[in-house]
């Protein structure tokens, strides 16, 4: 009875961690690798900034999101369809052409002296992060919802 609860407990453990290689692998890619919708939105957006490194955020389900670094150090992610999740630009200005335009007029307006360094479109909302520490929230239409800093 001891060797049979060593035996479950050892085969416990060797599934946990084997489960947990499975789940989750980042794998460098090739940008020419990521799906179409991305390479189109950085072409546009940040076009003559090269990429630094592509990597492909796998689980048990297929690819999960995409992280890009850029050579000027912002950061993006997409998601398993090249979608724009988040934009970083690492305390620079990020590009506004694909920011909603009510998201780009409300921080304009409201905050003449500062820009946008960041911004996470989530399933819901959206954050923007200004250049003097603010995090602006905004509903999915791009109303202004609350400051939160």
């Amino acid at each position: 009875m001891k060797n049979v609860k060593k035996i479950t407990g050892v085969l416990m453990v060797l599934f946990l961690l084997i489960g947990g290689f499975v789940s989750a692998q980042d794998r460098a890619i090739n940008a020419n690798q990521l799906p179409k919708t991305a390479k189109n939105f950085l072409a546009a957006h940040f076009k003559g900034i090269p990429v630094t490194s592509a990597i492909e955020d796998r689980e048990i389900y297929g690819v999960d999101e995409y992280k890009v670094y850029l050579t000027n150090g912002m950061k993006m992610e997409f998601d398993s369809n090249g979608n724009w999740k988040e934009v970083d630009g690492k305390h620079q200005k990020i590009p506004y052409g694909f920011i909603p335009a009510s998201i780009r007029n409300y921080s304009t307006k409201n905050f003449p002296n500062t820009y946008i360094i960041k911004i996470e479109k989530k399933r819901w909302s959206y954050k923007a992060e200004l250049s003097n520490g603010l995090e602006l929230e905004f509903d999915r239409n791009g109303n202004f919802k609350r400051i939160d800093d």
